[in-house]
């Protein structure tokens, strides 16, 4: 089985049922799969072959479901990016993964107009300087059917890596890897036919394209796509198009969940209200669920390299545990907590999670060190640290990358984040090490506010909650953290750049 073999076979099982619901445009199954047929003859007869890559730098829109299929139809490796990229970001990814084509929208052209690699640039609307029209291959290809007869375990797909830690890894992904989440969502959250899935999030990004999307074409849902995101057009489209199923960043409950017209408005279909990608407090998921008048939240913990797979925070378990992952792994997916050599670690032990499935990725494409640095036997390393409470359940500490050792006692950053966040006037914080001659790192926070912040009022609002080695010993205030295209803080940056003198 591979995703274009899903594809016809929903054509021909569900052939007048919507496929794809986006900005005004209904497309059938049947309609799709067609669609997918022209491109993919027009794509081949460009020169595009079996294990070509091909870049999708496209937001969520019509465009991009037909060019993921239809590239995968022809045996080809698709690797869609973020639409947030920049130029110098793309060509690095053109350059790394080799690409024999790209395949832009129009509205994202002015980022990628001057790429001289590939030799074959796709765009939609109108032909320029270089680019073919998307629109004329789709007008010039056969409906003839093509068909794909690779395996699961074959080449499917590379995504590439938010890049918090320097340059982006391209995550490379079987049939198989794709296939198996996809399946463990629609068990979970209990996918069918009928289901309408709303795709606001990314689609660069594995849990919105691996889980939803996928997974809404392994059981023949609708899927309903937004290029972009707002609160009001997400109250709208889930009015409108009475979605069933959505998956969203925090961020986007967060902002929604301060909308007056949230208290008004009929979000009655939704029957799963699913988050994860960043961590939620308890009190952030409380707020949530009164916001929304509902209880039917779900958290979903993982990473691009697992498929994404990794556990899950069920409905009736936010009472207790918010804020935590959960106590178990979804369906085809193991988890564990360990110490450096491996060994699961006691109750209430801070070790690192890994992760074992066939979701876990092939490896990373070019850079078999950091593939081989990733595993532990056939457990995926995911670099969080966590413990685990005496009920079972899982609470994620920090990134291993981001722990201080000052004095030879672990500090973690996100305690002191968290706690930092409560004080007025604060935006944004990020907590790192720096140099220190006698105790070998102390700790830095950097943050953005709305004013000037007296640092003696916040470091005595902090000595009401932390220890006093937690509590920062220098304070930075800035106009705004940097983020990637993912919106996740790029900590070595503040490193390389907040972090020279020695203390």
């Amino acid at each position: 089985m591979n995703s274009s073999l899903l594809l016809t076979r929903n054509a021909r099982k569900y052939p007048e049922a919507e496929a794809v619901i986006c900005m005004g445009r209904r497309v059938s199954y049947e309609e799709l799969d067609q669609s997918v047929n022209r491109l993919a003859s027009s794509l081949r007869a460009n020169g595009v072959g079996a294990r070509d890559r091909v870049i999708l730098f496209l937001p969520n829109v019509l465009e991009f479901i037909i060019s993921y299929f239809a590239v995968q139809r022809i045996s080809a490796i698709v690797v869609p990016i973020s639409a947030k990229l920049t130029l110098e970001e793309v060509k690095y990814i053109v350059d790394h993964s080799n690409a024999s084509a790209i395949i832009a929208h129009d509205l994202l052209f002015d980022t990628v107009k001057e790429l001289q690699k590939p030799n074959l640039k796709i765009k939609t609307g109108n032909e320029l300087s270089g680019w073919l029209s998307f629109e004329n291959l789709l007008d010039m290809g056969s409906d003839r059917a093509i068909h794909c007869d690779l395996t699961e375990d074959d080449e499917s797909s590379i995504l590439y890596t938010s890049g918090t830690t320097g340059k982006p890894k391209g995550v490379l992904f079987s049939y198989r890897n794709i296939l198996t989440v996809a399946q463990m969502i629609c068990v979970e959250m209990e996918m069918k036919p009928d289901s309408r899935v709303l795709l606001m999030m990314p689609l660069s990004h594995s849990a919105p394209l691996h889980l939803f999307l996928m997974g809404g074409m392994v059981v023949g849902a609708t899927l309903v796509l937004t290029p972009t995101f707002t609160p009001d057009l997400f109250i709208d489209t889930v009015e409108k198009e009475k979605t069933t199923h959505f998956f969203g960043a925090p961020v986007a409950y967060l902002l929604t969940a301060k909308q007056p017209r949230l208290q008004e408005a009929d979000l009655s279909s939704m029957k799963w209200w699913i988050y994860g990608g960043a961590a939620l407090s308890a009190p952030e998921v409380h707020m949530i669920q009164q916001a929304f008048h509902s209880n039917d939240f779900v958290c979903v913990y993982g990473l691009t390299e697992a498929g994404p797979s990794g556990s899950l925070l069920l409905k009736g378990e936010h009472d207790s545990k918010r804020g935590s992952i959960g106590k178990r792994a979804p369906l085809h997916t193991e988890i564990r907590i360990v110490d450096d050599t491996g060994t699961d670690v006691a109750i209430d032990e801070v070790g690192e999670i890994i992760l074992r499935g066939e979701g876990n990725m092939l490896g990373y494409y070019k850079n078999e060190t950091a593939t081989e640095e990733a595993f532990i036997d056939d457990w995926l390393k995911t670099g969080d640290l966590a413990r685990q409470d005496e009920d079972g359940y899982i609470w994620v500490v920090d990134r291993k990358d981001d722990l201080i050792i000052s004095g030879g006692v672990n500090i973690y950053p996100k305690e002191i984040e968290e706690m930092m966040l409560q004080f007025s006037s604060l935006q944004e914080v990020a907590v790192i090490g720096v140099p220190h001659e006698e105790w070998g790192e102390t700790v830095k926070a950097i943050f953005s506010a709305t004013e000037e912040v007296d640092e003696d009022e916040l470091r005595t609002f902090l000595q009401q909650s932390l220890a006093k080695n937690k509590i920062p010993r220098i304070f930075q205030q800035i106009e705004a953290l940097p983020r990637n295209a993912a919106g996740k803080v790029l900590k070595h940056q503040l490193r390389e750049n907040y972090s020279n003198e020695v203390i």
